[in-house]
């Protein structure tokens, strides 16, 4: 690719950048990961939220390590990338126990309630989450707090691990670094774009089955878990 490109070929090159990044934002691990999060809230905002902070976490990562990659000339060594590689691997282990543990300890919210209705009175079965009160009384949230960092440290992690094998290839496509680093960028904003749209996505169900269909928002916040590990140990396999 010349160092100068017209501004036809800048934009297809920057349109490919988006697209791949729609694209990589679909791949099976940041899936998993994310979802473990997303399954941990009750309203598709929120999980909305956790995509598009995980994708900011990531495009951070892209562009710092693509800052002194581009500018030094240099790549990132392949046994470094592979090592990221499996500490993403590690971490998806980590967040499916976390899930599974934070599911199976739900089970211990769940209480009987009496209620009258004149002389006639019955008892029924109710779940709470350890946030959830009858008679809380929320006037405002902060949605950005109360999710917290971890989606962005995740995101970043997940660049870091990814980073190796773009930057080479923006390395030997692109020899102007100011294009290089517009391209990560645009590729992040993809990437930001399409986690927020696969997070909303995901966090539907949890999302229509929290109020009303609890045991069935459990069995799915397990399922996530459950998942998220036997992804991890097989991923952690394959890179050994």
């Amino acid at each position: 690719m010349p160092e100068t490109l017209g501004p036809l070929s800048t934009f297809a090159v920057l349109g490919i950048g988006l697209l791949f990044g729609l694209k990589h934002a679909t791949e099976v691990d940041h899936v998993v990961a994310v979802s473990t999060i997303v399954s941990q809230h009750r309203n598709v905002w929120r999980s909305t939220l956790v995509g598009a902070l995980w994708g900011a976490g990531h495009t951070a990562a892209l562009l710092i390590t693509g800052v002194f990659v581009l500018t030094l000339k240099i790549a990132i060594p392949e046994r470094v990338s592979s090592w990221l590689e499996f500490c993403v691997a590690l971490m998806i282990i980590g967040l499916g126990a976390t899930a599974l543990w934070r599911a199976l300890r739900k089970r211990g919210d769940v209480h009987v309630h009496e209620h009258k209705h004149g002389a006639i009175s019955h008892v029924h079965v109710h779940f709470h989450e350890s946030q959830t009160e009858h008679d809380a009384k929320r006037t405002h949230t902060h949605a950005v707090s109360q999710i917290g960092l971890k989606p962005v440290l995740i995101g970043a992690m997940h660049g870091l691990a990814g980073s190796g094998a773009l930057t080479l290839l923006v390395l030997t496509q692109i020899k102007s670094t100011g294009y290089g680093l517009l391209y990560l960028a645009v590729f992040g904003v993809g990437s930001i774009a399409g986690m927020l749209l696969m997070s909303g996505l995901i966090g539907l169900p949890f999302a229509l089955t929290s109020r009303k269909l609890t045991g069935l928002h459990h069995r799915l916040q397990t399922a996530a878990a459950v998942v998220s590990l036997a992804f991890g140990f097989w991923y952690a396999y394959q890179l050994l």
